[in-house]
């Protein structure tokens, strides 16, 4: 039987583009061990397009991706924090119990053509999941 499935949480200021992808690649490059959510100290109304497009491209799936407010996740059983943006990781609240946490800074492509998405997809890509699959011993 396979071991339980850790759960992370991406942690963003709007929830709209980096915490966005970081959620879809952590499920899908970490499928087997790994059950990623993500949510925002300040929720944009949407998910940014070149965000969308950028998963899109990979062929990865982008059904149902909605920008939520991290009370709405505070009662799952997170096993690690990620904090992708600066304003994020001083913002990041108090959860009930001790979580790990990781912090990696990624450039905000909100305005940008989508090739700045697709650089920042490839960038969470390269640094977060073996960031992830270190603190989580993975």
């Amino acid at each position: 039987m396979a071991p339980p499935k850790k759960t992370v949480l991406v942690l963003c200021t709007g929830n709209s583009c980096r915490s966005q992808m970081a959620e879809v690649l952590l499920n899908h490059d970490l499928a087997d061990q790994v059950r990623a959510l993500s949510a925002g100290t300040h929720p944009q109304p949407r998910v940014a397009e070149g965000a969308i497009a950028a998963l899109q491209d990979l062929g990865l799936p982008t059904d149902g991706l909605y920008p939520k407010d991290i009370d709405a996740v505070l009662d799952e059983p997170i096993d690690l924090v990620a904090t992708v943006c600066d304003n994020a990781r001083e913002s990041c609240p108090v959860f009930p119990r001790p979580v790990k946490q990781v912090h990696l800074s990624f450039h905000d492509p909100h305005g940008e053509p989508l090739e700045s998405f697709i650089a920042v997809r490839d960038d969470i890509r390269a640094r977060l999941i073996p960031a992830v699959r270190e603190a989580l011993e993975i």
